[in-house]
């Protein structure tokens, strides 16, 4: 599937800028392409729909972040199991670390019920929504940027 099928859109992350309260951040992933290969893709070896537990979410990046205010990389949304992707698209590094650090700060702030949402949808229907906790960053040479990451107290890696 090409990356430029889909759209991305977030809710929920301007509160940790302006100390408003705070809200579940939330990305929604918008596909317009042939709707049955993703839906496989989503789909496990049972035969159903892949559960949040079922899948990972990480961002990869494609240059140095840290000295590159333009920077991009490729968020990734891979089946755990068999470790293939599901879906892959471009985004703004700066973009992809401002959406985590809300994240982060709402898991200090909430009841543990998930740092974030994420919502798969085809041509604006809703196909899977995940409660996740764990959004994993590496960079370009595939190293894991543990202080870029969002990753669970107690989670070893």
């Amino acid at each position: 599937m090409r990356r430029d099928y889909f759209e991305l859109a977030v809710e929920h992350i301007d509160w940790v800028e302006t100390d408003a309260e705070p809200a579940k951040p939330q990305v929604y992933i918008d596909f317009h392409g042939p709707a049955d290969p993703l839906r496989e893709r989503l789909t496990g070896t049972d035969g159903e729909l892949l559960d949040a537990g079922e899948t990972d979410v990480a961002f990869r990046l494609q240059s140095d972040h840290e000295r590159d205010p333009d920077a991009t990389g490729v968020v990734g949304v891979t089946n755990r199991h068999t470790g293939d992707f599901v879906l892959e698209l471009n985004e703004s590094a700066a973009d992809v670390l401002r959406f985590i650090r809300a994240a982060r700060e709402y898991g200090r702030a909430s009841d543990g019920d998930g740092r974030y949402r994420v919502e798969i949808d085809v041509d604006g229907e809703s196909v899977v929504a995940y409660e996740k906790e764990t959004f994993l960053v590496y960079d370009a040479e595939g190293n894991l940027l543990r202080h870029e990451s969002l990753i669970p107290p107690g989670v070893e890696l």
